[in-house]
């Protein structure tokens, strides 16, 4: 009778053991964190640019590789502040995040019809800090913006360092250039802006 109660209590103790292990290891394994999928980060850079109404609009595209903790972004923006905005955003998804800014920068044109007496006037002002001249029509200041814009936009021309002149629908592009291309490039895109009439291309080639 000793033995049989006795071998009774050796199968019940197995047994508890043995429940003890597998709780153990369900636990370990409950501890253990998920993997990040590729899906799973870009999930969380796209929530990250939908909480800007301008960055969600834009419907940038999201590459993701979760295990080298990169992302890149493409598409297009309206404005650099956007571009650096959209990046910012991205790289607050996870730590440590390396974002590759694959976006294009493009101004919205703005149609002659809306733009106002109050835009003009802002864009007088803004010419005036780079020592620009804007005629005293609402065209002028239209074709500047447009004109400017579309410099800015473009990566084969340099940034901010040519002077856009309109009087009377005429344009006169000044300033320096590293090559013949970029200045050829920048007149192209003076002529073909709706309104302008003729483009003076004062513009002189730098090599750095």
């Amino acid at each position: 009778m000793k033995q049989l109660l006795l071998g009774t209590l050796l199968v019940c103790l197995s047994f508890q053991i043995i429940g003890c292990t597998r709780g153990t290891e369900s636990t370990e394994a409950a501890r253990e964190p998920e993997r990040m999928t590729d899906s799973d980060l870009e999930r969380k850079i796209e929530m990250q640019l939908s909480s800007d109404p301008q960055l969600r609009d834009a419907r940038l595209s999201i590459s993701a590789d979760a295990e080298r903790n990169w992302a890149a972004l493409s598409g297009t923006v309206e404005s650099e502040a956007m571009r650096t905005k959209a990046v910012q955003l991205a790289r607050s998804a996870h730590p440590g995040l390396t974002v590759e800014d694959k976006i294009d920068v493009k101004p919205r044109q703005m149609s002659r019809s809306e733009y106002t007496q109050e835009m003009a006037g802002e864009e007088v002002r803004r010419a005036r800090t780079h020592e620009e001249s804007v005629g005293g029509s609402l065209d002028d200041a239209w074709i500047h913006a447009k004109v400017v814009a579309q410099l800015i936009g473009d990566s084969e021309t340099p940034e901010r360092r040519i002077n856009v002149d309109v009087d009377k629908n005429i344009v006169t592009l000044r300033g320096t250039v590293d090559t013949s291309q970029q200045k050829e490039e920048a007149e192209r895109i003076a002529r073909q802006t709706d309104g302008v009439k003729r483009v003076n291309n004062q513009l002189k080639v730098v090599r750095s």
